[in-house]
């Protein structure tokens, strides 16, 4: 089946993700309000399951009005510790925050897809990974934020699991695919029952 693939992230290592796995596709960057849409279904409780896949699902679906003919992919991480969402820090002390309220904890993140195709949505899945962070010292913390700031600052919970941040774990529960934000197999496995990848 020759469809069209599209891809509605900016995220580079999503991206590559893909791109490793031998799928032909586009990037169309979804413009939405992430912010505003989390805060909304915080206010109404929603679960951090329910807040990653409504907001993959929003971005599938705005790129899909302006490429009706393609399957689109919308992707969304949260990182949830108890009842507390995680956003991407603002501030290299924002990062600090995150991490000293991480640190010595289990928390988690939630990875979803969405595919929009034929205006509905086709496909999903939130996969769910399970990270246990050491008690690091606010020196090290520190240190650490200082070395990777560039890097870190577009990462929720201010770490990057590829880079440095493995040291800041003592173990981890669950797919690597979903630490770095795309349930790339089960993704993988719908596209190829689907007819668009080869089988």
């Amino acid at each position: 089946m020759n469809e069209t693939i599209i891809l509605a992230s900016g995220s580079e290592i999503r991206a590559q993700l893909l791109r490793n796995a031998g799928v032909d596709f586009e990037i169309s960057v979804a413009r939405v309000d992430e912010d505003a849409v989390r805060a909304s279904l915080q206010a109404e409780h929603a679960s951090p399951r329910d807040i990653a896949d409504t907001l993959a699902e929003l971005k599938a679906q705005r790129v899909a009005t302006r490429h009706s003919d393609a399957l689109v992919i919308g992707c969304d991480q949260v990182l949830a510790l108890d009842h507390a969402i995680y956003s991407k820090p603002e501030t290299p002390d924002d990062a600090m925050d995150q991490l000293k309220s991480l640190r010595g904890q289990k928390h988690q993140l939630l990875s979803a897809a969405v595919i929009y195709g034929e205006g509905k949505p086709l496909w999903r899945h939130v996969g769910v990974v399970r990270l246990f962070m050491r008690d690091a010292s606010d020196a090290y913390l520190h240190d650490y934020v200082d070395r990777n700031w560039d890097s870190i600052q577009h990462s929720v919970g201010a770490y990057k699991l590829e880079e440095e941040g493995v040291r800041l774990f003592t173990r981890i529960e669950g797919d690597y695919f979903n630490v770095l934000g795309l349930p790339l197999l089960e993704l993988l496995s719908y596209l190829t029952l689907r007819g668009t990848l080869p089988s």
